[in-house]
């Protein structure tokens, strides 16, 4: 169930699709939730209106897994002749999986209920992209065994998902430069429930991915070590139960090693649909399994496996090192291995806001002010400061920022400049800034710009993004990182819900994530 305003609809979240659409996306699909009481897939207004009306979308709509008859559910339609006719006039052109347009759309077309010009308008579309596929010259265009062999697990494509999965990566903590480690190390303890796992490297809907083809974390780790390192391994538990039988040989073996990377997290299973959470934690007895190999005294690694955002206070306050590796499909061990003995510099950064607690839930970066904003100690409770915008026990601001992404050098960020302090609304503003690398390793740094609105005929977050800028910087070279902005960027939807610039005082934003940003100041004119 989504309830939203439509402003919010408009200015948070249609702007990916309607990039979809202009891109030329051929299909959509419609959700299973409703929106503002009226279930997508019989959902007139988004699918006429704002689809093909506004953004003149040419393609086909398909609903999801019975989603037209599972509007019976939702409780706005009594009969399969009523989700069908709703379905089909809101614009779904085709039934997945329920099978009301195979066994009621006739009836309804007969009887006159549906017009056939409905009916003509949505076969039109369907068979116009299957024509501009080649289906009816081909029906088996593109089940091509032969291309499969060819193509699937091929040397290219190997190192297109490698190089992809390093990308994601992202390094959260790395206390006194515990990482990368040395090939040459004496020894690893490997612990958790995804040292040697393959099937859950795939991640969720991968039902016909083989659980063999998958680099373990500990394969990754052993080609990357040298001959004389002791690599230990062992579950210390898995993901579900609460036994802790497997402890003490964790334990054991930690003590054995010179540092224990611990790779903990989700299975497949708990991500994607249908795998919503109220603790997002560590699952099951996995953080009573790190704090007690954190009791050993052994430096560690924390490596995490997930397809969420996690509260991972304790784990911040305790590990020296923790990696976000996500899930990265076949090339997770080789991916993660070159992060952890540096033949790759990690670059990712977050594209979410990481909570310090579960009840902050939801934060984000592009918050509001509210009338009482509070800045002090969260502690403090002294009379005058009860009344404010704070919890009474955390801070107000997330444990990892959007954004946020730690790299084995340093970027020094100089001053924002701007082409001109005045930007008339049909205008252009240029900003750079310069970005060095202070460190003595080469790395990337993806360079982000906000803007803020700081009075709006209607209340404007405190910062949103708009660009970004990905750069490798060798160790001590510099670069000037540029970006224009438009009257798009700073156009939002008005107190009478038309979209356009408001002319005023705007604040420009540049760092290393949405928390730690140079600033500047400008002013839109008319």
């Amino acid at each position: 169930t989504v309830d939203m305003s439509e402003r919010m609809l408009r200015e948070i979240y249609l702007p990916p699709y309607k990039a979809a659409v202009d891109a030329g996306v051929a299909t959509l699909m419609t959700s299973f939730n409703e929106l503002n009481g009226v279930p997508a897939t019989g959902n007139e207004f988004l699918l006429n209106q704002i689809l093909r009306k506004e953004w003149g979308f040419q393609g086909m709509v398909v609903s999801d897994w019975q989603s037209i008859k599972e509007m019976q559910v939702h409780g706005v339609g009594g009969s399969d002749k009523a989700v069908t006719k709703m379905a089909i006039e809101a614009g779904t052109d085709m039934d997945m999986e329920a099978n009301l347009y195979r066994d009621v759309l006739p009836g309804l077309i007969k009887s006159g209920r549906v017009n056939t010009k409905v009916l003509d308008e949505s076969v039109r579309r369907v068979l116009k992209l299957k024509h501009k596929l080649g289906l009816f010259e081909d029906p088996y265009k593109y089940t091509d065994a032969t291309r499969e062999k060819k193509e699937v697990m091929s040397k290219e494509n190997l190192a297109g998902a490698l190089d992809i999965a390093k990308r994601c990566i992202v390094l959260l903590k790395n206390q006194k430069n515990l990482l990368p480690l040395k090939k040459d190390i004496a020894s690893i303890a490997l612990i958790g429930p995804l040292a040697k796992n393959k099937q859950e490297l795939n991640g969720t809907w991968s039902f016909f991915a083989k659980s063999n083809e998958p680099i373990s974390i500990l394969e990754g780790i052993q080609r990357k070590v040298s001959k004389s390192t002791k690599v230990y391994v062992t579950e210390g538990c898995d993901f579900y139960s609460d036994s802790k039988a497997k402890f003490a040989e964790a334990i054991k073996i930690a003590k054995k090693a010179e540092v224990v990377v611990m790779t903990l997290g989700e299975s497949a299973v708990m991500n994607g649909e249908a795998a919503s959470r109220t603790n997002i934690g560590l699952p099951g007895v996995q953080l009573e399994l790190l704090k007690a190999i954190h009791a050993t005294g052994k430096p560690i690694v924390l490596l995490l496996t997930n397809g969420r955002a996690m509260c991972l206070s304790w784990e911040d306050k305790n590990i020296p090192a923790i990696v976000e590796t996500w899930t990265l499909g076949t090339q997770t061990g080789n991916a993660v291995a070159e992060v952890l003995f540096g033949d790759y510099n990690p670059s990712g950064k977050l594209p979410v806001t990481f909570p310090r607690n579960v009840g902050q839930i939801p934060i984000y970066y592009n918050y509001k002010h509210t009338g009482r904003l509070y800045k002090g100690n969260y502690k403090e409770h002294k009379s005058e400061r009860i009344y404010l915008s704070k919890y009474r026990d955390v801070e107000n601001t997330p444990l990892y920022p959007f954004g946020y992404g730690l790299s084995y050098t340093t970027f020094k960020y100089g001053k924002i400049v701007l082409d001109k302090k005045q930007m008339k609304v049909n205008g252009t503003l240029n900003v750079s800034i310069e970005v060095k690398n202070t460190g003595k390793r080469a790395g990337e740094e993806v360079v982000q710009l906000y803007i803020r609105d700081l009075i709006g005929s209607v209340t404007r977050p405190v910062k949103e993004l708009k660009g970004f800028r990905k750069i490798m910087l060798k160790p001590g070279e510099s670069k000037k990182v540029q970006f224009q902005l438009t009257k798009k960027d700073f156009s939002f939807y008005r107190r009478d819900m038309s979209f356009g610039a408001e002319a005023g005082q705007f604040k420009i934003f540049v760092g290393t994530n949405s928390a730690e940003l140079k600033e500047a100041d400008f002013e839109l004119i008319d």
